[in-house]
């Protein structure tokens, strides 16, 4: 186990380039293209393109891809994401489940992630658009494996018993839809999720992962941290414990790179040798499935494990 380092030094660096270990090429141009060319004639969106994914490139030489849902505005502001927010959305592309479906027929894909904005406008928050998706999907592509990465359904209600109550039937609507793996990112440690997270809370997503294990103990749950936000190697630790006591199986450990400067700064870059011992770590505290380093993002080689 590490050592507990406390927070890092309150002086930033100012980090006028990228370090060289997260210079890569984004991919062969003929796999994006292709990619680019089906989702803008469906007018349909993925976390790949809307995010500018470095590994972008390298899963769909794999037949992997993470579709966005329910449009591209997020009604929330986290201050780590590019995607776009306002408070109200496009509506619901009734035809999304189709155009879904037949684009991962048409990209041959093996294995597909669902993620979406947080449509806190929405009555069940979108937990039954995801089912829908996924159905459609399945129809059309019966040998598809797909992975969901959800939002925490929370709609907030006065009292809070009621609020958790429909926060579990909304992911028991998208559990019962059966997916192979289902990811909830805490995205970062306790102490910064006010302004990592806005409108996210820790213990709320914890629950999430709680939740579906409680629903269907064998379903595989996944979450992901960002490194470089601030965080202490005792505060990595803290929530890497919390993770496992909820039954969390897998983890992704990546970089957190600042998309614009109206987004957080980078406080720091951890080297690749530094994501490798924390991957070591967290296999030992019992993580069956591992991806940790400068470059590994929530979906990085998701369909290995299907």
């Amino acid at each position: 186990m590490p050592e507990a380092s406390g927070a890092i030094a309150p002086e930033r660096p100012e980090w006028t380039q990228l370090p060289p270990w997260l210079r890569r090429p984004i991919g062969k141009a003929s796999e994006i293209s292709t990619v680019q060319r089906i989702i803008k004639q469906r007018q349909i969106y993925t976390i790949c393109e809307e995010g500018r994914c470095p590994n972008r490139g390298e899963c769909y030489a794999q037949k992997t891809a993470t579709f966005l849902l329910m449009g591209p505005t997020c009604t929330r502001s986290c201050g780590f994401c590019q995607v776009d927010k306002g408070h109200s959305p496009m509506p619901l592309d009734a035809q999304e489940p189709e155009k879904i479906a037949e684009s991962v027929r048409l990209l041959g894909l093996r294995y597909a992630v669902l993620t979406s904005v947080t449509r806190d406008d929405l009555p069940d928050q979108g937990a039954g658009h995801f089912a829908a998706v996924m159905e459609r999907v399945r129809q059309e592509n019966p040998a598809i494996a797909i992975e969901v990465l959800t939002p925490d359904f929370w709609g907030g209600h006065p009292q809070e018993a009621a609020a958790v109550q429909a926060q579990y039937e909304r992911i028991a609507t998208v559990v019962a839809a059966g997916p192979v793996c289902y990811n909830h990112n805490l995205e970062t440690v306790r102490r910064l999720q006010g302004p990592v997270r806005r409108g996210a809370k820790y213990e709320r997503s914890l629950r999430v992962l709680e939740m579906v294990k409680d629903l269907n103990p064998e379903l595989p749950t996944k979450s992901g941290l960002m490194l470089g936000l601030g965080e202490s190697e005792a505060e990595i630790l803290e929530t890497l414990q919390d993770l496992r006591k909820v039954g969390c199986d897998r983890l992704t450990l990546g970089q957190y790179l600042r998309p614009s400067l109206a987004h957080l700064p980078v406080e720091r870059y951890w080297t690749p040798s530094e994501f490798e011992r924390w991957g070591a770590i967290a296999r030992s505290m019992g993580f069956s499935h591992v991806r940790s380093g400068p470059l590994v993002r929530s979906s990085y080689h998701a369909g290995e494990n299907a």
